[in-house]
């Protein structure tokens, strides 16, 4: 995937990257932090290296929050929609990339879920679901 780009970017388009190179790490993270932050049942991220991100637009209206009590853990996210954005490690050595704001394919898929013996006391596998391509009609 070294000669791919993808392209990202927040809900309201203001904010816009793109990833380049090889990604080779995706995890389902089912820590509190990252359901949180996401407000869903898991973070799924990517981790990328520094070099492989570009901001191609709005880069000033990305935002950062630093949990005080985390070693770790930061998020960003954009100042006018307020959609999670990729954030850089506090070690400066990675970058966590949200999987959701993708627009497109990033060649990887999941690799594993950690953090899972943190993971909600209502979590079931999506596997275990009924699916619907819409909204289903109301009973």
């Amino acid at each position: 995937m070294s000669d791919t780009v993808v392209h990202g970017k927040c809900l309201c388009g203001s904010v816009t990257f793109e990833l380049t190179g090889n990604i080779g790490i995706f995890h389902n993270c089912h820590c509190s932090r990252c359901r949180k932050v996401t407000g869903a049942m898991h973070a799924s991220n990517l981790f990328v290296s520094p070099e492989q991100i570009s901001w191609t637009s709005g880069r000033e209206l990305v935002k950062r929050f630093e949990a005080p009590d985390a070693k770790y853990f930061s998020t960003c996210f954009c100042s006018q929609c307020g959609s999670n954005l990729p954030w850089a490690s506090r070690s400066g050595k990675a970058v966590i990339v949200p999987a959701g704001t993708l627009d497109d394919d990033p060649g990887i898929k999941p690799l594993s879920n950690v953090y899972f013996g943190s993971r909600a006391p209502w979590h079931v596998d999506a596997s275990e679901l009924p699916t619907f391509d819409e909204m289903p009609a109301r009973k």
